[in-house]
């Protein structure tokens, strides 16, 4: 069961921006850039604690703010990390950032994935396209205490080779031990000798046992729906398949009910649930 952090910050307004500088960025594909930022305020800076799963508000000040899962884990202390693609006004706005502009931070919000419980298991990634940003910090904490858990396949899929984020982290992951790390696209190109092939059909072909394994799943909805297909084809059950929903936000407070499912929120409640929760809330619904 995924948990719910409180607001980090007593006392604090959570619905004002806390200033933060852009202190770099890096291009991960033609359309989406990693925003590497620090708070200014030192006392916010020490209380924006979080977790993997949890998300944020990032705001390109006189545009606009957008939801955007955080890419980074808070113990390397290395700086609060979002991956975003250019896909509307305020990421643009965003992408046209430049180190030293100062820019809003509203968070951390939502749950996350309760990687403490998954100690001693073996644990499948499956990511499509950006959806592999909330599932970066998710792979790194794996990679960092490694003798916590069992084996760890990753399955990495995009459209296109160029389209394959972090991939400055790809030798990182596979060096780990007892990792596998398994690219596919949907179109190669002319320099990729890699999988060709949809997600769902490289679940099907490794076909990983459920035995003592958690799946985590993150990407277009089309992937989730036939990759959970696959899965429980392969004898998982939904409590060990779990994934982050995303739904239309507007104060990442459960005020404005722009994101319920039933009489759940997903910026409250979520944004990490199990498919058993994702079920009951459907039945419930319906």
């Amino acid at each position: 069961m995924a948990e719910r952090i409180e607001l980090a910050i007593p006392g604090v307004n959570p619905f004002l921006p806390h200033l933060a500088t852009l202190k770099w960025t890096l291009d991960l594909t033609p359309d989406t850039k990693l925003l590497n930022v620090e708070l200014l305020d030192p006392e916010v800076r020490k209380g924006f604690q979080y977790k993997p799963g949890q998300f944020a508000f990032v705001s390109a000040f006189g545009i606009g703010e957008a939801p955007f899962g955080i890419s980074s884990v808070a113990y390397r202390d290395e700086g609060l990390e979002f991956a975003i693609r250019r896909v509307g006004t305020v990421t643009a706005g965003l992408h046209e950032l430049e180190p030293g502009d100062t820019l809003g931070v509203r968070g951390p919000l939502g749950n996350f994935f309760p990687l403490e419980d998954y100690r001693g298991r073996h644990i499948l990634i499956i990511g499509g396209g950006i959806g592999m940003a909330p599932l970066r910090p998710v792979i790194n904490t794996i990679v960092d205490h490694r003798a916590d858990y069992q084996r760890l396949t990753i399955i990495n899929g995009a459209r296109t080779p160029r389209d394959l984020v972090f991939q400055n982290e790809f030798d990182a992951w596979a060096r780990s031990p007892d990792t596998e790390l398994v690219l596919t696209v949907d179109r190669g190109d002319e320099g990729w000798t890699g999988r060709v092939a949809l997600v769902p059909d490289v679940v099907t072909e490794l076909a990983p046992s459920p035995e003592n394994t958690v799946a985590i799943i993150c990407g277009p909805p089309i992937m989730i729906r036939f990759t959970l297909e696959r899965l429980k084809g392969l004898g998982f059950e939904d409590h060990q398949i779990v994934t982050t929903l995303e739904n239309k936000m507007k104060c990442g407070l459960g005020k404005c009910a722009r994101c319920n499912v039933g009489d759940r929120y997903v910026c409250k409640d979520g944004p990490v649930f199990t498919f058993q929760q994702i079920s009951q809330f459907l039945e419930e619904v319906g």
